[in-house]
């Protein structure tokens, strides 16, 4: 069985019931979440040892997030327990023309405050096959940034393939701060995972005259922006997902990738949602699953759009859904229908 192991935070999620806005709840919902934890979860659910490398303070809080993992299959072994708090973020979701809304509350985390020291990395990254980072958990401090390198170091000493999903959060960091610590974390890197915001915004490549929020894509842009980041960082594969949305209700999804020889654009997927949040995660980890398989790199393009849009119907941020699940939806049957 394959070893994935991926390193980051996972929060306290607190929403809004159905789509209460912040100033009408007088209660919230809680599922715990976050970028690299949902990766986790999504690749235990498609058969694999999934291992989420963490900090969380030694609480009952800290202690709900870990059998949280738990539930779905993931391994803690390598979750240090100690420091003060879990992160939490809330989150108001929109519907229609409102979008919905996030705001963070992870100012001194535990994993925020950790040390490289804190890690075996050596006995995390044995017998290892790929490893996934995201640009959030950089983002958190200079120690989470430090502690991000230093696991990337381990990771390419075991020989391990990297992934990275570029997730630019401008509510954590600058462009200009993402661009300098990403573009140099960049040289471990395999495969570069994004969407056209994480390109600019974190290396300062731009695709042309795209524009999500008009539903339009100019997908030569894309061509012309991958061709340039392999050019420079030598990835393996420079892949992004597409979201036109339309509404904050209705989304079309699909991606595009780039192998150095050919550009592929994926079916496309009109989406009522659900639940958005994750839906970046759930596609980077069905392209991973799909590598690991040995899958072409169109096919896997393929299986984690697929995988992604499942995940929309789902509410939190973990994506529970099975191979066959996406593979009948591969397969063409979007219909819906009841099974029994």
């Amino acid at each position: 069985m394959k070893k994935v192991v991926t390193l980051g935070e996972i929060m306290l999620r607190l929403s809004t019931p159905g789509y209460e806005r912040f100033i009408q709840a007088d209660s919230f919902d809680v599922v715990y979440g976050g970028g690299e934890a949902n990766v986790a979860v999504s690749l235990a659910n498609f058969g694999y040892d999934a291992y989420f490398v963490s900090k969380l303070p030694k609480n009952e809080i800290g202690q709900a997030a870990i059998n949280h993992l738990r539930r779905f299959g993931v391994s803690t072994d390598y979750i240090v327990r100690g420091g003060e708090r879990v992160g939490i973020y809330y989150l108001e979701s929109g519907a229609s023309m409102r979008p919905s809304k996030v705001v963070y509350d992870r100012a001194h985390s535990s994993i925020s405050e950790a040390e490289a020291s804190d890690f075996d990395f050596d006995a995390i990254f044995k017998d290892a096959d790929w490893f996934h980072f995201s640009g959030i958990t950089p983002a958190l401090s200079e120690k989470a940034a430090y502690l991000t390198e230093e696991a990337l170091k381990a990771a390419k000493k075991h020989g391990v393939t990297v992934s990275v999903d570029l997730n630019y959060r401008k509510n954590l960091w600058s462009s200009e701060r993402a661009k300098e610590v990403m573009t140099h974390l960049m040289q471990y890197v395999d495969v570069c995972i994004g969407n056209e915001e994480d390109a600019e915004k974190v290396l300062g490549f731009k695709p042309g005259e795209t524009d999500v929020t008009s539903g339009e894509l100019e997908l030569a842009g894309y061509r012309n922006i991958f061709e340039q980041m392999k050019e420079r960082f030598g990835f393996k594969y420079v892949i992004s997902s597409l979201r036109e949305s339309y509404s904050a209700s209705d989304n079309g999804w699909s991606a595009c990738a780039y192998d150095g020889n050919e550009f592929y654009h994926s079916r496309k997927y009109d989406i009522r949602i659900v639940d958005r949040v994750g839906g970046g995660d759930s596609f980077a980890a069905g392209v991973i699953y799909g590598l690991l398989e040995g899958k072409d790199f169109k096919d896997a393009l393929d299986f984690g759009v697929a995988a992604s849009a499942l995940k929309h119907t789902i509410n939190g941020d973990f994506n529970m859904v099975t191979v066959s699940e996406v593979e009948n939806l591969l397969k063409g049957d979007a219909s819906g229908r009841v099974q029994r």
